[in-house]
């Protein structure tokens, strides 16, 4: 079985292809340029990428949306993460949280399923902290949310991905496409 995964960062490819792969499902890289909305809803963005995709592509694909929330900024940055890590260094979060008390984050991952007979949504929510110190690589926020004692930048720095191949929302979604 094979999936289309309209996206072109490497690093979400590699989080499919770990989850999906051992249930028998290939995925594909399907880079295209569409267009994305602006949202408080990551779903809504990501039903709306992949009505979007599915009109170029006409096949059966995936596309996913993911955001962090931290409630003691009112959910900050949300669905607008994509811009925030670019425009924010690790320590212009660290700043913002200096005098919080909670320092909750939750990462959200939402996958949206396409074909000709319609949608199918999946979510997973994970819980961690800001850390008061940048560890690890990659964007602004990666350095400062740390999730089960590890920072996102400390994971990709040890050669792997956010969470446990397992523990992925891809995880619920190769179970479900191969049994469709």
């Amino acid at each position: 079985m094979i999936i289309h995964f309209v996206t072109g960062n490497d690093r979400k490819i590699g989080e499919a292809r770990i989850a999906c792969n051992p249930a028998g499902v290939e995925v594909i890289k399907s880079p295209l340029d569409i267009s994305e909305i602006q949202s408080d809803d990551p779903q809504e963005i990501s039903v709306h990428k992949a009505k979007e995709a599915f009109k170029l592509l006409k096949q059966p694909l995936v596309v996913t949306d993911t955001h962090f929330s931290i409630p003691a900024l009112k959910g900050f940055p949300g669905a607008y993460m994509k811009y925030v890590v670019d425009w924010f260094r690790p320590e212009d979060f660290i700043l913002l949280m200096s005098d919080k008390h909670d320092k909750t984050i939750s990462f959200s991952e939402n996958i949206t399923y396409i074909d000709k007979s319609g949608i199918k949504k999946f979510s997973k929510q994970f819980f961690g902290k800001i850390v008061n110190e940048p560890r690890g690589t990659g964007n602004s926020i990666e350095n400062v949310a740390e999730f089960e004692g590890f920072t996102l930048g400390e994971r990709r720095e040890q050669g792997g991905f956010s969470h446990k191949p397992e523990d992925y929302v891809w995880s619920e979604f190769a179970k479900w496409y191969t049994d469709k």
